[in-house]
């Protein structure tokens, strides 16, 4: 078990020197300059160097990457080429309102859509499971701006029950959950479904129930502790791209979290905000899915002695 936590631990060294590598390269083969954006059309040569030159854009290419790696390295992103602020402290006033924003669609994808998967699987070809494809049928086929839209016209401007958009937890938080939460409810109730026929087709299942033992038993001790290893699996990911994906709900909505910000430093090219949003994504990304590599010896002792 210990083994296999610090070698899972060991593998997290690498990923996150390539995860500051790639956003170096990726951030320096981008079209524009930030000095020229930041000039305008004053096209003024010695304004551009000497703004060249505070922002270290004229030094070479491996000095850059070595101070940017140093400072990285010791948590320091840099500063806004617009405001000149740290990006760390922008970075940090955004990151709670996506967390929360996040939490409450996994929450709510978690909540229904396993629950829905499960009675699905249990009550097949039933009202239920013809309920379940219908939702999951629906969460992979409209595109989540399209749903956002949809809901600010029927419950904001029509109805007039939510308010449109805005910070809030309480009735601003609703529609955009909901919006953000109908794809991974969609994933979650097909997998649940998916996954437990499969488990309830097998023989030890039958096993149990020619043992006499019940079927809530046979469901909850058998049937379906032999599902949370994918359901962990997929939920992890899941949270994982709703931190990193909520880019559109958050800009319909005007929700202030990373995915607006990210829009800001794209139109503003602020190139240091980008690259440590850019940063902190992957690095949100692969420590969820370390926490759930982690998680899987609590579930099955046999991985963590393979």
């Amino acid at each position: 078990m210990l083994r296999y936590i610090a070698i899972r631990l060991l593998q997290l060294i690498p990923t996150v020197f390539g995860i500051y590598t790639l956003a170096f390269v990726l951030m320096r083969v981008l079209p524009g300059d930030p000095a020229s954006f930041l000039v305008g059309a004053r096209d003024d040569p010695q304004a551009l160097a000497t703004l060249r030159s505070s922002m270290h854009l004229d030094e070479p290419i491996f000095n850059q990457y070595v101070a940017f790696l140093g400072n990285a390295l010791h948590g320091d992103l840099g500063r806004s080429y617009l405001t000149r602020q740290p990006v760390i402290i922008m970075i940090g006033q955004a990151f709670p309102q996506t967390v929360v924003l996040a939490l409450a669609a996994m929450t709510l994808a978690v909540g229904i859509g396993v629950p829905l998967g499960i009675i699905a699987a249990l009550r097949k070809n039933s009202a239920w499971d013809n309920l379940s494809r219908l939702i999951a049928l629906i969460g992979v086929s409209i595109p989540v701006f399209g749903l956002g839209i949809l809901m600010q016209l029927l419950f904001s401007l029509k109805l007039k029950w939510l308010p449109i958009s805005g910070l809030g937890f309480d009735k601003h938080l609703i529609m955009p959950a909901v919006a953000l939460s109908l794809a991974t409810l969609a994933l979650l109730t097909r997998m649940t479904r998916a996954t437990l026929l499969e488990q309830l087709g097998q023989d030890y299942i039958r096993t149990a129930y020619s043992k006499g033992l019940r079927e809530r038993m046979v469901i909850v001790r058998h049937a379906l502790r032999n599902i949370l290893l994918p359901l962990v699996t997929v939920a992890g990911n899941s949270t994982a791209n709703l931190l990193s994906g909520s880019l559109l709900i958050e800009v319909i909505f005007n929700w202030p979290g990373m995915g607006k910000l990210l829009v800001q430093a794209v139109n503003t090219r602020d190139y240091t905000l980008l690259q440590g949003l850019v940063i902190v994504f992957a690095l949100i990304y692969a420590g969820i899915n370390m926490l759930v590599d982690l998680f899987y010896p609590l579930l099955d002792p046999r991985i963590g002695h393979g």
